[in-house]
């Protein structure tokens, strides 16, 4: 089954990253554990703070694989307890986040049951490049064509 995109216009050339992205954040999005806020604090900075309640620094993992903000959290069982009823579930948990290109990751943080994650994002700039037009025809090869002999 061919899949439709969303970027199919002949006008979006080299954008298919962006669909890869956009199909990790619809599949991310499924799960809503562990809840967490994103924030804006100051004019170049994000935080995540995730809830992460009854994991330990050493059973968390913070990771960025392909511009993508992984966070892990695999709890251990205690083979030692006894429990007569257990309502908190040790469970494992991966959350990630999609990056902009330029965002780094500046700190991390746990504090009373909260993982705050601090982004930085760089200001945008504006790119102008001038392009060279070419008067010569296009079937002439140039001085810079490797392994083609020129016509003389």
């Amino acid at each position: 089954m061919t899949r439709l995109s969303l970027l199919n216009s002949p006008l979006l050339l080299g954008f298919d990253h962006v669909e890869r992205v956009l199909d990790r954040v619809s599949k991310a999005s499924t799960d809503g554990y562990p809840p967490y806020n994103i924030e804006q604090i100051g004019d170049d900075g994000l935080r995540i703070t995730l809830a992460v309640a009854g994991f330990a620094m050493d059973e968390l993992e913070v990771q960025i694989q392909d511009s993508q903000l992984v966070i892990r959290g695999k709890q251990r069982d205690d083979a030692g307890r006894v429990y007569l009823h257990r309502g908190i579930a040790a469970r494992q948990f991966q959350r990630s986040f999609v990056l902009a290109e330029g965002i780094e990751v500046t700190a991390a943080r746990l504090d009373n049951g909260l993982l705050h994650i601090d982004l930085r994002r760089p200001p945008l700039e504006s790119r102008v490049r001038t392009v060279r037009i070419d008067t010569r025809g296009a079937a002439e090869p140039t001085d810079r064509t490797v392994g083609v002999a020129r016509r003389g």
